[in-house]
């Protein structure tokens, strides 16, 4: 089993421990004053390992949908953890993917001006990103991700035998997020991904070394800039154009792949405003494209991304803040970029060619 690792944060330090043991004896995470938040479908699937989890008398299941990632839903699981007679000595855990941890974290983060949370990460994307960096984000109304924290987790544990029940476009969605961390690290780690897409996406046992690098990289960048202030903006690489294409198709396309699908866009855009070799757009585009294939004809209208690209929170108050592979060796920076006609019409010529 992989060594844990250690990242520091502004709450002091916190583990993200690697075991395949935790469904075979789930009963540790009952120590304590647990409140339990969990997915509902994770209930269902795994009602038997987690039976006595979910016996406790605080227990909160939840449908886990972009929809309910919002401060309404937040707000409700507040009131019944003050039912339930939260205390700050208590503590909140997670279970499920990424709209289940932005939730608790980013209620542990307010309830009772802060709490202690944990995190069991069920999905590849959140096993392989989100469950570190302190981050939570919650929709208000059309704007993704517009209010949040930065507030860790006291403890992550990773059990890759939760990804057993992951379909095809929940394993391409973690991968996207894989690729991402992988190209922000330099072009041979990104390479060293897309040789093994095809074999890493049927085969889980060789996932587990690309989800321990990629939470190594990440947490040189967070342990630098965890606020998020500086160097760790580049870890939006994908997600400026993947936000649009989601809001754009009604989130008809997963998160991971559609930031997969941004930065096919990304790159694009970057060689067409000839700030990046069109060597290196075609490189990437090629293991891009192999994992978003399957979502390639879903229908991407121009109009309404450019509205969801223009609401993104990176950007000024007259131009886009967008993150772009740039330069010889494409590394991962931000660019400004004014949303003008050029623009535009660079982003239509990107978005028809991901059809």
């Amino acid at each position: 089993m992989l060594d844990a690792l250690s990242i520091k944060s502004h709450k002091g330090t916190y583990e993200a421990r690697f075991t395949a043991q935790l469904l075979l004896d789930p009963d540790f995470l009952l120590e304590g004053e647990p409140h339990f938040i969990v997915d509902k479908k994770i209930a269902e699937l795994y009602a038997v390992q987690l039976q006595n989890i979910l016996a406790s008398p605080n227990v909160i299941l939840i449908e886990a949908t972009e929809t309910n990632k919002s401060l309404e839903s937040a707000a409700q699981l507040i009131s019944v953890l003050v039912e339930q007679k939260t205390r700050r000595n208590h503590h909140l855990v997670a279970i499920g993917g990424g709209i289940t941890q932005d939730l608790v974290c980013f209620i542990a983060s307010t309830l009772l001006r802060g709490i202690d949370w944990k995190f069991v990460p069920t999905t590849l994307l959140a096993q392989a990103d989100s469950c570190i960096g302190s981050k939570s984000s919650i929709n208000v109304g059309e704007a993704k991700n517009i209010v949040g924290t930065f507030y860790p987790p006291s403890e992550v544990f990773i059990d890759p035998n939760f990804l057993t029940t992951l379909d095809q476009s929940e394993i391409r969605s973690g991968i996207g997020e894989i690729l991402k961390v992988h190209a922000i690290d330099s072009a041979e780690s990104f390479d060293k991904v897309a040789l093994e897409l095809d074999s890493i996406t049927q085969d889980l046992n060789k996932l587990q070394p690309f989800i321990y690098s990629a939470l190594s990289i990440k947490k040189r960048f967070i342990e630098i800039d965890e606020f998020d202030q500086g160097i760790r903006n580049i870890f939006n690489f994908g997600h400026s154009f993947g936000h649009a294409i989601e809001s754009a198709t009604n989130f008809g396309v997963p998160h991971g792949v559609a930031v997969t699908m941004g930065m096919d866009v990304a790159c694009q855009v970057a060689a067409m405003r000839e700030i990046l070799p069109k060597s290196h757009s075609d490189r990437m585009r090629t293991a891009l494209r192999r994992n978003y294939l399957p979502f390639s004809h879903v229908e991407i209208p121009l109009e309404e991304s450019m509205k969801a690209l223009l609401k993104d929170k990176k950007n000024s108050s007259t131009e886009l803040g967008l993150i772009l592979p740039v330069g010889p060796s494409a590394s991962i920076e931000k660019v400004m970029i004014p949303p003008d006609s050029e623009f535009i019409e660079q982003f239509r010529t990107a978005l028809t060619a991901l059809a």
